[in-house]
């Protein structure tokens, strides 16, 4: 029963992007990885499943490398999912992850900065491929954070790279530019409250972007903040102005006794913290152009850092609601934890164009649909009942680990060669039938 949930979350998400044999080829990939114990490859998916004896390898490779379907149709699919579950503004998440991989022949591979390994003193470069991914974050009732799941990936190409392929290079930010135009044409008008770091707050990412989109980013400390332009302001001939009167600095702000620290407390990454904060409306125009943000300077408490800086392009949201909206946007590194760790997210040695574009997208959306199932009732099923540990009895809430476990218990007793697997009208495709000659080797559909 549970199973055939699961498949019934994947024909919703997957179906309408892909005809009947790839939707078929899908479902069996992903049964299989989620069953893949150890380093998670399109082989190791098919013989989890137990397809590698019945069907020929090379049909599930060309689905990834030669099959004429969109991974961003499929996001979107899995965006309007999401949709239907969520009420009031969609929280847009965006950041970048390394995957770390090697191989000459390996398409997109380049030379990228490892955040997590470098300091300030020494820099830690390592080939990989660097994706810009995009997510939503959503209230799930089994967890008491926000998850993210990512909709729409995009792989970052450095500059020797496209030299040597003749390509056009695009910035991370032109990437993440790209797909936040796409999640605005489905969002359908609705408000859209786009959560990023300091990289992708940038006129980049900001410029002519429609009203119903609110950014919350962090800010640099000497960034130069202006008034609105006012009559004063204007001169009879020539441009209009679209900046005022230049603002003290955000660290000048901190350090300016004329100005005192307010004190409030937010719900800040799983707990209640208290804070001392100044605030300032004004411009930045470099990153954000004519509007007016609302930018709150924090005294920080640990850390290096004296202070830190954070901005909302809506003015009337207060202190608490702004902070509390950045620090959301954890959720997306907690996904790209769980998704190298268990998912395999960085584990596949795809070489081909189409397939390295291909086989880390589905990873996220598999892990997506997941969450989906996992939410929509399995959670108090006893199949979601995690291992019991004694010491470990404080435990609240499920992890991504629990949703995977769970996902294994169902589809570790099914067939996914069953027909009766899929829907009433999903018949299996004459791609997918046994060879005639069950003692000779398959041959390639």
């Amino acid at each position: 029963m549970h199973d055939r949930r699961l498949r019934a979350v994947w024909e919703d998400c997957f179906r309408p992007a892909l005809t009947r044999p790839s939707f078929i080829r899908l479902v069996i990939l992903l049964s299989g990885w989620v069953l893949t114990e150890g380093p998670h490859a399109v082989t190791a998916a098919l013989v989890a499943t137990d397809v590698a004896r019945r069907r020929h390898w090379a049909a599930f490779h060309r689905f990834l490398s030669r099959g004429r379907w969109s991974v961003d149709a499929v996001g979107e699919q899995v965006f309007r999912r999401i949709l239907l579950a969520e009420r009031g503004p969609v929280r847009v998440v965006l950041d970048d992850t390394l995957a770390i991989k090697k191989g000459p022949k390996i398409f997109g591979l380049g030379n990228h900065l490892d955040p997590v390994r470098s300091t300030r003193r020494q820099k830690i470069f390592v080939f990989g491929h660097c994706w810009v991914v995009l997510a939503i974050l959503v209230r799930v009732p089994f967890s008491t954070r926000p998850w993210a799941l990512p909709v729409l990936f995009r792989l970052y190409r450095n500059i020797k790279d496209c030299e040597r392929r003749r390509a056009r290079y695009r910035k991370k930010t032109e990437l993440a530019r790209e797909m936040l135009d796409l999640v605005v044409g489905w969002s359908d008008g609705r408000r859209l409250e786009v959560a990023a770091d300091s990289a992708y707050c940038n006129d980049t990412l900001s410029r002519a972007t429609p009203d119903n989109v609110i950014f919350f980013g962090a800010m640099r400390p000497d960034a130069v903040l202006t008034t609105l332009p006012t009559a004063r302001h204007y001169r009879s001939t020539g441009r209009r102005r679209k900046r005022g009167d230049v603002l003290r600095k955000p660290e000048k702000l901190a350090r300016d006794a004329r100005t005192p620290w307010n004190v409030g407390h937010a719900f800040l990454y799983g707990k209640v913290t208290r804070l001392r904060y100044k605030t300032v409306d004004a411009q930045w125009y470099r990153a954000m152009g004519v509007r007016l943000l609302r930018i709150v300077v924090v005294e920080c408490t640990t850390g290096q850092l004296p202070i830190r800086v954070f901005f909302s392009t809506d003015p009337t949201l207060s202190v608490e609601a702004i902070l509390e909206t950045y620090a959301g946007r954890w959720g997306i590194e907690v996904f790209f934890r769980d998704a190298k760790q268990h998912l395999g997210f960085a584990d596949s040695q795809a070489r081909a164009e189409q397939a390295v574009l291909r086989t880390a997208p589905l990873i996220g959306l598999l892990y997506s649909t997941l969450v989906l199932w996992f939410a929509g009732g399995t959670y108090g099923n006893d199949i979601a009942a995690p291992p019991y540990r004694p010491w470990y009895s404080h435990k609240r809430g499920f992890a991504f680990i629990d949703v995977l476990r769970a996902a294994q218990r169902a589809l570790m007793r099914s067939d996914v060669l069953d027909p009766r697997c899929y829907s009433d009208d999903l018949r299996e495709s004459a791609a997918l039938r046994a060879p005639p000659d069950d003692s000779s080797p398959p041959r390639a559909a």
